[in-house]
């Protein structure tokens, strides 16, 4: 019997012995990992300076150096998705706060600059494990009718670090002079990264507190671990009932492998929609303003204190845009919402485009842009940020986590994790060169066209699953 949320399952939600208090509080713990994502992100924009000085990079060694992280995350993502069906979601959650933590101490001491990467790819290893198993956990532990809006707190804490980076960035810049004075006989760039071990610590901590995801525990044949999890969660009946609908949508006698997502044209139709989600994610350039914030108002001319302050509005907007998403996202569903970023996207970058195709440069090379263009910019990248905050933004990572049955989940998440992290390296290692060669309105235009791309892309291929129980989800 369809229950109000459209979808065929009991609408367990609506059921009194649902405790939400506890769901909350495991939500809370699993994106704290969410945090880190977007503290470690942003960890490093406003930290070039200090990279270039310290390790005599040139563009290009700064975009591997920077990217370095990218591709731990890809590796992170790709292995996180398939070990969380062999060992659990909590385990591999674990394995990478212990990553956070050592990757964030070695980056902020190191004067080698291997060792340096090195670290940062364990980081990004951590950074891409935490990606897609946060909003797996949640999607496997949250009721289907408020799924949406405790998937999206990931997007929330995401986005908190990097506003907490860009402060903590901003402040510690300030102290010190710039990102390369001295605190307590330390560079202030390198105390950048230190500052991650604390929540590092913090979600260590936490994730001994939570369970192990009750579907999870059912695929491995521990039916009474489930039944524990799922009645403190919802109550004995509804436990004993998900039982049976979490144990029948799993193959008897077949265990979860990469062999579930193949298909006729190499995946299943459902994978290749999430990897259209993951990949144009990316290729609209989001992390352009993300992890070169600092330097791409630079480039426009402003000096380092203008730039970082910059980033803090582009951080605090961003929140604001979160939680807006999550409070209609189980209303008006998740398409809706991807079809709105894309076409807010596509103007505000063409308008981007626009402002700075007008740039001079003053004595020193440096861009320059006119009173009008300057604001131009400076409004489109904010509005800009609000549209993907709004919808690619937290609905990626939704849809990632809910819309691939159970059967399938750990082992698509890890090809759309592997996806989603390989284009964002993709974008982020090619950014320097880009606008050294054809310069940011070259580099723009390029994203304008992706962001019109994503329109007929999401019609064409993206399902609503609003509502839906993971039980019911096909492909």
């Amino acid at each position: 019997m369809a229950g109000p949320t459209g979808g065929s399952g009991p609408d367990i939600a609506g059921d009194d012995k649902v405790n939400i208090g506890f769901i909350i509080a495991i939500v809370a713990v699993a994106t704290i990992g969410g945090l880190l994502f977007g503290y470690d992100s942003g960890a490093v924009n406003g930290t070039q300076a200090g990279l270039q000085a310290q390790f005599n990079l040139d563009a290009n060694g700064l975009g591997f150096t920077v990217g370095s992280l990218l591709i731990g995350c890809a590796f992170g993502a790709f292995f996180a998705g398939r070990l969380a069906d062999l060992v659990g979601r909590r385990t591999v959650m674990i394995v990478s706060a212990v990553l956070f933590l050592v990757g964030a101490l070695i980056q902020g001491v190191t004067d080698v600059h291997a060792v340096f990467v090195a670290a940062r790819f364990a980081g990004g290893m951590a950074v891409g494990a935490a990606s897609v198993l946060s909003p797996l956990y949640i999607s496997e532990v949250a009721p289907a009718k408020i799924r949406g809006r405790m998937s999206t707190v990931q997007q929330v804490m995401i986005i908190s670090g990097l506003t907490a980076a860009f402060l903590v960035n901003y402040f510690l810049a300030q102290n010190a002079g710039s990102s390369l004075g001295e605190i307590a006989g330390t560079t202030a760039w390198r105390w950048m990264y230190l500052a991650q071990a604390a929540p590092a610590a913090v979600f260590l901590l936490a994730l001994f507190l939570i369970p192990e995801s009750p579907r999870y525990l059912v695929m491995k044949g521990k039916d009474q671990a489930a039944r524990a999890v799922l009645t403190k969660l919802f109550g004995a009946e509804a436990a004993a009932r998900k039982i049976g609908e979490i144990r029948a949508s799993f193959t008897e006698g077949h265990r979860p492998s990469f062999r579930d997502v193949t298909g006729k044209f190499g995946f299943r139709p459902i994978v290749w929609a999430g990897l259209v989600l993951a990949t144009f994610q990316q290729f609209v350039g989001i992390n352009i303003i993300f992890y070169y914030g600092e330097t791409l108002w630079r480039l426009a001319g402003v000096s380092e204190e203008v730039a970082l302050e910059r980033n803090i509005i582009s951080g605090a907007v961003s929140i604001g845009a979160v939680l807006l998403a999550l409070a209609v996202i189980d209303k008006i569903g998740r398409k809706p919402l991807l079809l709105i970023g894309s076409v807010g996207m596509a103007l505000t970058l063409g308008a981007m485009t626009w402002a700075f195709s007008g740039a001079g440069a003053d004595a020193a090379g440096n861009l320059t842009l006119s009173a009008t263009a300057g604001m131009t910019a400076l409004v489109a990248a904010n509005l800009y940020v609000i549209f993907f905050n709004f919808s690619w933004g937290p609905v990626m990572w939704v849809m990632l986590g809910e819309m691939f049955p159970n059967q399938m989940r750990g082992s698509a998440l890890a090809i759309c994790g592997l996806a989603q992290w390989g284009a964002n390296y993709l974008v982020v290692q090619s950014f320097p060169g880009m606008a050294e060669g054809i310069g940011l309105v070259g580099t723009y235009a390029l994203y304008t066209a992706a962001a019109v791309i994503s329109v007929f892309l999401v019609r064409s291929f993206i399902k609503e699953t609003k509502g839906k129980e993971l039980e019911e989800m096909t492909g």
